[in-house]
């Protein structure tokens, strides 16, 4: 297994061209004099190489993508009430119940961890475009791994926020007075990236590592969109794609392995190599798994542990338990290291895309498209992994019973990974009938207030 760890500090060195400051919003910084000037990065193959690789490392650090209680994943569980707050901790209470203010240090932290890997992605698009210094295929693929990073960005902006500033360039000047454009144009921009990421990407995995994006990462994202915006028979086309390259990806037997690192069901993993220490542990297994009664913020909700079917074995493998004196608390065991200092061989990665969406993806857009046996064999292949008895085929299925079944297994697969369940919601319009206490201006969080402060151009969200 080929790591990051021996030259870490030169990729940090070569990173810091890309980042403003994580803790500050990404349109007020001032592009500091120290910063690695784009002619000595991408002035070779092997330096442009690394300033990929410097994004990569970032995606675990940015609060944005880590896993940790700044990310999509615990946010959107957060919201979408996968959920339940355990500690004394106001601002997560606060997300957990549809109570989010614009002031909310854990959205500003999203938001900028958003626009900080956006502007990464614009940095390298703007150092390989048209640079004579680096190989047609060096170009090629750095072109299309940053596309799909920003158009994978953007989707989570677009759907947590609304319409969303569409920074393209690194020009901080105008950045910093951008307007919101419509979600429409973000989809519009998305689209366009994965189509050119899937165009420019081969097929296979540098070093058998799955921690960069390739061609079926890129078509696995496209499925994804197009399930979005109800594109149905563009969904099943893409997802199929993916699903037919059987010599990358299969689903695991079992199910303790399935976040192994580099996994046969991996599309895209995150390594912390990007940590830099003798840390081996994730974010998502240090802040989920609980060993004392205060080890977590967090347990899975009442409502998430109810209604489970009798012999699933994602309940078995993935969810713990800790019982104290007063209580028993669950918790989402997918991973399985809370802590690990020791330096050693990682043996888990962040999960961000696996197989087992796709399968749920064309599922959904077969049944949509009324193909209802089709979408049954999509779904037996999720249930019988879990143990699951395989649903019978009959012709009086109707499709509202099928959509039922499909929403169960992208709950039970899916939770506690990327706020799948919160957008699932949102987007098939159940959010305000499932969820407690929720108003139709809670769908959308807020903008930052301090972006508000700091551009006069921007606009807030209904309700804030």
């Amino acid at each position: 297994m080929k790591h990051f760890r021996n030259n870490h500090l030169h990729l940090l060195c070569i990173a810091v061209f890309f980042l403003t400051c994580a803790c500050e919003p990404f349109v007020e910084v001032d592009v500091p004099n120290d910063r690695i000037t784009s002619v000595t990065v991408f002035s070779d193959d092997a330096t442009a190489r690394e300033a990929m690789d410097g994004v990569y490392i970032q995606l675990f650090n940015t609060a944005f993508a880590a896993g940790g209680n700044q990310s999509v994943s615990f946010l959107g569980g957060l919201s979408g009430e996968t959920y339940t707050v355990t500690n004394a901790a106001p601002e997560m209470e606060a997300v957990a119940g549809h109570q989010l203010e614009a002031t909310n240090s854990l959205n500003l932290a999203l938001w900028s961890g958003a626009y900080n890997t956006i502007y990464m992605c614009n940095a390298i698009l703007e150092g390989v475009a048209d640079n004579s210094n680096l190989s047609r295929d060096t170009r090629a693929a750095l072109e299309g791994e940053s596309r799909f990073i920003r158009a994978f960005t953007y989707f989570y902006l677009n759907n947590l926020y609304g319409d969303v500033p569409l920074i393209t360039q690194t020009d901080y000047t105008g950045n910093a007075l951008k307007t919101r454009s419509p979600q429409t144009e973000v989809y519009d921009l998305i689209l366009e990236d994965l189509n050119r990421a899937a165009e420019l990407l081969d097929t296979g995995y540098p070093d058998n590592e799955r921690t960069r994006a390739n061609r079926f990462t890129a078509l696995g994202l496209l499925a994804r969109v197009h399930l979005y915006l109800e594109n149905w028979e563009q969904a099943e086309s893409y997802s199929s794609e993916v699903l037919a390259a059987t010599d990358l990806y299969e689903l695991p037997d079992d199910l303790n392995t399935v976040f192994l690192a580099n996994s046969p069901e991996a599309l895209w993993q995150v390594s912390q190599e990007g940590w830099g220490g003798t840390f081996t542990h994730t974010r998502d297994g240090n802040l989920l798994i609980r060993i004392t009664p205060t080890g977590s913020p967090v347990s899975l909700s009442e409502t998430f542990m109810q209604d489970w079917e009798s012999g699933d074995l994602r309940q078995e493998n993935w969810i713990g338990s800790f019982s104290s004196a007063a209580e028993t608390y669950y918790y989402p065991y997918k991973y399985k290291i809370r802590y690990d200092a020791s330096a050693g061989a990682l043996t888990e990665y962040s999960m961000i895309m696996r197989l087992a969406e796709q399968y749920l993806i064309r599922a959904e857009a077969r049944t949509r498209q009324g193909k209802p046996e089709a979408a049954v064999a999509d779904l037996n292949a999720i249930r019988e992994r879990a143990g699951l008895e395989a649903l019978v085929y009959t012709p009086a299925l109707t499709q509202e019973q099928l959509l039922e079944e499909l929403m169960q297994q992208r709950d039970r697969e899916l939770f506690s990974e990327w706020g799948h369940r919160w957008l699932d919601l949102k987007r098939t319009g159940q959010a305000l009938e499932v969820l407690d206490g929720i108003q139709e201006t809670d769908l959308l969080y807020p903008i930052p207030e301090d972006e508000l402060l700091k551009n006069p151009n921007l606009t807030q969200n209904a309700g804030y």
